[in-house]
């Protein structure tokens, strides 16, 4: 077989290209190490140029996908071959333009360095000109696949992110469940992977779609919708408000209160605290939705990593709300769970749960002055339910900006004995981060009347 490929005769090549190609399909590994060692890729890649006859292209394109599909996909994109497939993603033959693609996209998906070399050869461009034709449903699931391969990582800054987006924007009202997977898929890894990918998506039309498809029945559709909704929710506020105007909200509470996976409920959660990181009014928006309720019932019932991912949505409201806001969440009995995530050995999630809480006692003084009491009920409540005792261990916390907010806590609100300057301003509006009902019975402190000048 090795002498029929390296002979003259175009028949001859094509014959033992055939037989080549029958031999991978046994799928063994041994198989391949035998081909590998032949040293024959790069005379296939030579057959790609081949247009005489069109079906020995076909068939060098086909042995070199399944190549590809291997673990000697390195040896195929080093060989030749990409510059080769590339152009025949131009071919007037459909099937060649397919095998083409499907190559191209195995190549892509194997290593960064693979990636690269397929990009630097300019795929990009007659890749996205496929779909500009007619297509079967199963070329158009490579296509979209190839592309996503091809998005995912870094793209250089010479490929032209638009023309991909407008092409993703199409794809995302396919009917097709892999289709719609990969191009959600495409659309996560340009807002996160391009600088400014994130108003380019946003410039591109996608998040009306996105938000719909919030409510799609398969998670393998959810996932990737959710994980683009919440790489967007990680930019700044005016593109946050893009997202809550669209309606996501009410979306995001349905998935939180019922019976969703925890990787979907985890993103969710996320993407409420990058919300409740932003402004008053989009901190306001999420109560409003009554999807508050439903993060703080997480940090109360779920397992730590979806806790911790509730913790920081609850810890930004309570950094960053106002007077009422934070009334509400004490009412909801955010309280006692927040006291429990000051266990956690995460920086700054310790650290913005310190600022809620700095927060919420503020806002206890306030209300003690109004009831003209001598007891901050908030304090007197985080003291009853053992708050003051994790506290008291973040003495022993291994960072000293945390050390230090927690002493000055314990010093202004329980008379605490502290040694260290511990003289740190007040948490302030902004200083938050990005990254169903509560029980009857459970223990709530009181909420603080307003003081007598009508302050909440």
């Amino acid at each position: 077989m090795v002498d029929k490929v390296w002979s003259d005769d175009t028949a001859t090549q094509l014959e033992a290209t055939v037989q080549f190609r029958k031999l991978l399909s046994d799928g063994k590994n041994s198989t391949m190490i035998k081909i590998i060692r032949a040293d024959v890729l790069p005379r296939f890649a030579e057959f790609l140029s081949r247009q005489r006859p069109p079906q020995l292209q076909m068939e060098a394109a086909w042995v070199l996908t399944n190549i590809a599909a291997s673990d000697y996909t390195l040896l195929v994109a080093e060989c030749g071959a990409v510059p080769r497939l590339v152009e025949l993603l131009e071919s007037p033959d459909a099937n060649i333009r397919h095998q083409a693609t499907w190559a191209l996209g195995n190549i892509a998906a194997d290593m960064p360095s693979c990636r690269e070399i397929v990009l630097d050869h300019g795929a990009v461009t007659p890749l996205l000109a496929q779909f500009k034709e007619d297509m079967k449903v199963s070329v158009l699931r490579t296509a979209t696949w190839a592309l996503s391969n091809l998005c995912f990582g870094k793209l250089p800054a010479e490929v032209q992110v638009k023309p991909i987006l407008e092409i993703i924007s199409l794809l995302i009202h396919s009917a097709d469940e892999k289709i719609l997977a990969d191009a959600c898929w495409a659309l996560y890894y340009i807002c996160d992977g391009v600088e400014g990918g994130i108003q380019d998506a946003l410039d591109a039309g996608v998040c009306p779609q996105l938000v719909k498809l919030l409510m799609h029945a398969s998670a393998n559709i959810l996932l990737p919708v959710i994980t683009s909704l919440a790489r967007i929710s990680a930019g700044d506020d005016t593109q946050v408000q893009v997202i809550v105007e669209q309606g996501i909200l009410p979306c995001l509470a349905q998935l939180l209160a019922r019976n969703y996976p925890k990787i979907i409920k985890k993103q969710a959660c996320l993407i409420v605290s990058n919300i409740t990181a932003g402004s008053k009014d989009q901190i306001q928006a999420v109560i409003d939705a009554d999807v508050m309720n439903h993060v703080i019932v997480l940090l109360k019932t779920s397992e730590t990593d979806l806790k911790k991912e509730a913790a920081w949505a609850i810890s930004n409201a309570a950094s960053g709300g106002s007077s009422d806001q934070i009334q509400y969440l004490v009412s909801r009995g955010c309280l006692e769970p927040l006291c429990n995530v000051l266990k956690y050995q995460d920086v700054d999630l310790v650290y913005t749960c310190l600022e809620g809480l700095q927060n919420i006692l503020v806002e206890g003084e306030i209300g003690k002055q109004g009831n003209e009491s001598v007891t901050n009920p908030y304090a007197q409540f985080i003291l009853e339910n053992g708050g003051l005792d994790n506290l008291e261990e973040l003495q022993d916390f291994d960072n000293d900006v945390v050390y230090k907010l927690a002493m000055k806590l314990l010093e202004r609100y329980w008379d605490e004995e502290v040694s260290d300057d511990v003289n740190l301003p007040a948490s302030k509006d902004g200083s938050a981060e990005k990254v169903e009902t509560v029980p009857e019975d459970a223990a709530q402190p009181p909420v603080p009347a307003p003081s007598a000048d009508g302050t909440e």
